[in-house]
């Protein structure tokens, strides 16, 4: 019998209750019934982005979409932006920026590593013409936290915007919106809010709407200002995912439930765990002192084929890590450890390792990991 568990950057595990605010019988977007459930998640979501002034908009769409949000309402033609790329995610805010003719400056930055603030402030100096300043909490392809406060500081004061792509690390990894002064930032549903994917959430700041207002950059769907006409009348400019924001109002209520810093807590306890029962294995950490809450990458062992382990894994046991991404494929794995996870999952997904790590021939003292985990989560 295989049960399901999922130990991906992506989607997570979704708690039964959630699950079940999902199966409610359907309802009719333009009703008072709906816009007062819509009305109450879009309030509750400012207490996840942690803003009081700002607004949350809610898109039926990938994050990658809250991505395009952000760029198509923040910029005009010809305009230039700067683009922290240190990754497969960091590359797409250059990617979508292209797409639209924007005027990109990347600021390269080797896999498993965090921008130093230092160089984006010299990219700033130099690039003084710049509109936006496109960053990530959590590059979800290796694991590596951005230091968002510190950037934010070097950004601020200046005339320009801050964007953040939270899409994996708001909800697990510190993060706030008013404090640290971002401008606009967009998360997604299948990470830390416990949901199936298809939402993404732009929380955007009042230091943002002049750009927004200005923007000629062209878009539909994907146009703030009119989300914002329809948040004023507790409602979305186009059909809603009704059974998802269903759902979302659920699952904003645990995280409510539990308090956002008991939130961050856990899950920095439930990496720090995860990293030590990797190294208890013998194995080195990829992305080591930038890795955050989120999920721990892990260099792949010579001689080891990793990938057809963790396939074996799934097909055979239900449990699922990720392996690496583009140029990463084949040199790292990837566990996830963001939402709905507990200590005991942590037992459960090193067990996962050690089990594809023998099968795979190399040498590993079955049981050092999980015994290390539980030193850590016992203690």
């Amino acid at each position: 019998m295989k049960k399901t568990y999922l130990f991906t950057p992506g989607p997570t595990q979704i708690p039964p209750e959630v699950v079940l605010a999902e199966a409610s019988p359907m309802i009719h977007h333009r009703t008072s019934e709906f816009s007062d459930i819509f009305a109450n998640v879009s309030e509750n979501l400012k207490y996840v982005f942690q803003t009081k002034d700002g607004e949350v908009f809610t898109f039926a769409s990938s994050g990658t979409g809250g991505m395009e949000a952000c760029v198509a309402n923040t910029l005009s033609r010809g305009d230039k932006a700067i683009v922290v790329s240190g990754g497969k995610f960091g590359e797409r805010w250059a990617q979508i920026c292209g797409t639209y003719g924007v005027n990109t400056v990347k600021i390269e930055v080797e896999n498993g590593k965090a921008v130093d603030p230092a160089v984006v402030n010299d990219t700033i100096e130099k690039e003084q013409d710049a509109k936006v300043v496109f960053t990530t909490l959590s590059e979800t392809s290796t694991g590596v936290i951005h230091n968002i406060e510190a950037i934010a500081k070097v950004v601020k004061g200046r005339n320009l915007l801050l964007a953040v792509d939270g899409i994996s690390g708001i909800g697990v990894q510190p993060f706030k919106m008013d404090d640290w002064g971002i401008d606009i930032a967009v998360t997604g549903s299948q990470k830390g809010f416990m949901l199936p994917p298809g939402l993404a959430f732009v929380c955007v700041a009042q230091s943002a709407w002049d750009s927004i207002e200005k923007s000629d950059l062209p878009k539909y769907y994907w146009n703030l200002k009119k989300m914002r006409k329809a948040l004023s009348s507790k409602t979305t400019a186009y059909t809603p995912a009704i059974s998802l924001i269903m759902a979302a109002g659920k699952s904003i209520e645990i995280i409510r439930s539990e308090g956002i810093e008991k939130v961050w807590a856990r899950h920095a306890k439930l990496a720090h765990a995860t990293r030590e029962g990797i190294k208890a294995l013998g194995l080195e950490l990829f992305a080591n002192d930038a890795a955050g809450n989120v999920l721990t990458s892990v260099k792949i062992p010579k001689g080891v084929n990793f990938d057809a382990g963790i396939k074996k894994l799934r097909d055979e046991t239900g449990v699922t890590i990720a392996g690496g991404q583009d140029e990463l494929k084949g040199k790292i794995f990837r566990v996830g450890h963001m939402g709905y996870v507990n200590e005991f999952d942590i037992v459960l997904a090193i067990s996962a390792v050690e089990k594809i790590l023998h099968e795979g021939g190399y040498k590993v003292e079955l049981g050092k990991g999980v015994s290390r985990v539980q030193e850590i989560l016992v203690g």
